[in-house]
């Protein structure tokens, strides 16, 4: 799960993240934008999740995030992102996002418990929320139901899948199928089994067993993933 929304965070590597909140999805949130190159402080409240992730991340604290002054003694004010990943207090929760904004942080990334969580989140000046059980559950009923190998959508109802390639765009290129104009999405990239990846152009020819990765409108992504399933 922590994946799937680590794609999603739009930073530049390198760039330092505090991560506020140590549970389950902050932690592999953590780990993840270590591994991807970022500079990463952890903070949470409590002593435990801070001792045990301390020498997997750049730094980890305890500390107060809904305190303001001591988060600006941290020198959370020098970080480029921020990701709220408190998940059983909303109260805290809402209130370190007020932080935050006092600090005038300009990216920030929420896990939200509920729609009105999230609601709430972006009115008091959180930048972009996440949804874990509802996203993974909508993610995981497309790929139970055979329609993509793989999904991720992100919050603007844009989509990426990998998808089999559909029998009207076999041994032809993209510009003779004409995919983005018949279907209005995106062939990134072709997976073809025993080679590298591709980045797809108008002239990349598409065979029967390609997997293609496409981007566009989800529900223009669902329907061509049913046309797959068509082939």
């Amino acid at each position: 799960m922590a994946r799937l929304f680590t794609e999603q965070f739009s930073f530049s590597k390198g760039d330092s993240v505090v991560v506020i909140g140590l549970g389950r999805f902050g932690s592999s949130v953590a780990q993840s934008l270590m591994r991807l190159g970022h500079d990463v402080m952890g903070l949470d409240k409590d002593a435990e999740p801070v001792q045990l992730w301390g020498n997997y991340l750049t730094h980890a604290v305890q500390a107060d995030s809904t305190n303001v002054n001591v988060m600006r003694q941290l020198g959370v004010a020098d970080f480029a992102h921020a990701i709220v990943g408190i998940g059983s207090d909303l109260a805290a929760s809402l209130m370190t996002i007020m932080a935050l904004t006092e600090l005038d942080i300009k990216d920030i990334w929420v896990k939200a418990m509920s729609a009105e969580h999230g609601q709430i989140a972006q009115r008091i000046g959180a930048h972009h929320v996440v949804y874990p059980e509802a996203d993974m559950g909508e993610r995981v009923a497309h790929l139970i139901t055979g329609r993509m190998m793989d999904f991720i959508e992100f919050d603007d109802g844009f989509a990426i899948a990998k998808v089999h390639a559909p029998a009207s765009t076999h041994n032809q290129t993209l510009a003779e199928s004409g995919v983005r104009e018949k279907s209005g999405v995106t062939v990134v990239g072709v997976k073809r089994a025993n080679e590298d990846f591709q980045h797809a152009t108008p002239s990349t020819r598409v065979l029967p067993g390609d997997l293609l990765i496409v981007s566009g409108p989800t529900r223009k992504i669902q329907s061509f993933a049913g046309d797959v399933t068509k082939r």
